[in-house]
């Protein structure tokens, strides 16, 4: 094996061994690695050696990353399994958050709560011992880190970004089992009905001309129900990654739910194009529906594109999925470089063409959110409702209010942000 510096590495001075133990902590944290990835990775390092700990890194990287998404996970696991400095103090702020002090009110980065449960194996670390010397003496300190309230409560107002792997697996079971009911549209047509309030006209005489003109019985008639399309355009840029997915988990549950009352639902993400994942959704297996949904949509974690993309839908897509009066979720953080005033005419086109235009934005989980950004003050004046799509409880919160017309959410507190 080439010759290389020594590392402060973890316990087993064997490099293929350590490598062995950094792989297996990163497949707890959610990268397909298997064992011909692994020899792979120590092969690499035999063959390139490393004198410095940035070569060591992009080594492992190409061996270990293959997808973008991955990317910020790998960066944590190898900083805290090779043993950064700040170790203990990443660690501790992850597993301990009653102790941080005064960066409670600090959120955890992407990926470091995944990257700290892979390298603990998921351990949720009860108690913690603590050991100083002064003289003779041992000072130990047990930190109870039980939970205040059940796990689901606790998630339903957890941030989807800042969720850890099991959080998220916990999230994505009950998200299946949330529902997105949508009241009946009222139709000039009609069906037959024993208790309706109106006379059939046309049956009650037709039905007399077979007893010779004589009137035996007065048919009656109701309105029929029409059920609306559900249509549903995803932001999968880079700053809506984590939040896109899941919220397409959900997204999958609506699609192949029964008697939630919707026609149809159609799917499309959008980055720098648009993509229609429609047909991906309808599979029964929600894995297999994301995962060809991912190898549709090519663009994950890419650029924001609104106002062309907008622009296809509109074109393309508007006639033969928005009628019977359509319900369209918009869900993105508005974050554009595009053209504002050709958004603002796509936002318009999109809104006459709905029944109701709903935008989900994660960005108004901030108290302080204010229209600020050219995209979003394009956009605003253009939707019927304008609400937050950051956890399961304002998911929980649309799906009570999405046949309420007369509700806006936050749009008109941010109106007149907008208009002072």
């Amino acid at each position: 094996m080439a010759q290389y510096l020594p590392l402060d590495l973890p316990e087993n001075p064997q490099l293929a061994g350590n490598i062995t133990h950094f792989a297996r902590a990163l497949r707890r944290a959610g990268l397909p690695i298997g064992t011909g990835r692994i020899i792979d990775a120590i092969r690499a390092v035999e063959t390139a050696g490393f004198t410095d700990k940035r070569d060591f890194f992009w080594t492992l990287h190409a061996c270990f990353v293959n997808r973008p998404e991955h990317r910020a996970v790998f960066a944590q696991v190898f900083r805290l399994y090779w043993r950064d400095p700040r170790y203990l103090e990443h660690m501790m702020s992850m597993m301990l958050p009653a102790v941080r002090g005064v960066q409670e009110e600090r959120k955890a980065d992407a990926g470091s709560k995944r990257a700290a449960e892979a390298l603990l194996d998921g351990a949720e670390a009860p108690e913690t011992t603590a050991k100083e010397e002064d003289g003779d003496e041992d000072i130990e300190i047990e930190i109870d880190a039980s939970l205040t309230a059940s796990v689901e409560e606790r998630l339903r107002s957890l941030d989807f970004e800042q969720m850890s792997t099991e959080e998220m697996a916990a999230a994505k079971r009950m998200l299946t089992r949330l529902s997105l009911p949508v009241d009946p549209i009222r139709s000039r047509r009609t069906a037959a009905s024993h208790v309706g309030h109106r006379v059939d006209a046309a049956r009650t005489l037709r039905a007399a001309m077979k007893q010779g003109g004589e009137l035996h019985e007065i048919a009656l008639k109701t309105q029929r129900p029409r059920w609306p399309n559900l249509v549903v355009l995803c932001d999968i840029s880079g700053s809506m990654s984590q939040y896109s997915r899941t919220v397409l988990h959900f997204l999958h549950a609506v699609s192949n739910a029964k008697g939630a009352g919707w026609a149809k639902v159609h799917a499309f993400t959008f980055g720098t194009r648009l993509t229609n994942i429609t047909r991906h959704l309808r599979q029964r297996d929600v894995d297999a529906a994301l995962a060809a949904a991912g190898a549709e949509a090519q663009d994950w974690e890419g650029g924001t594109r609104i106002g062309s993309c907008l622009e296809t839908f509109n074109r393309d897509w508007s006639r033969r999925v928005m009628g019977q009066g359509a319900v369209v979720l918009l869900i993105t953080d508005g974050l554009d470089r595009d053209d504002p005033d050709n958004l603002g005419r796509q936002m318009e086109r999109l809104h006459l063409s709905s029944r109701r235009l709903i935008w989900l934005n994660p960005l108004l989980r901030w108290d302080g959110f204010a229209p600020k950004a050219r995209g979003i003050r394009a956009m605003l004046p253009h939707v019927d409702s304008f609400r937050a799509g950051h956890s399961i409880a304002s998911l929980e919160e649309l799906a009570a209010v999405i046949s309420n017309r007369d509700d806006v959410g936050q749009k008109a507190r941010l109106m007149a942000l907008l208009d002072a």
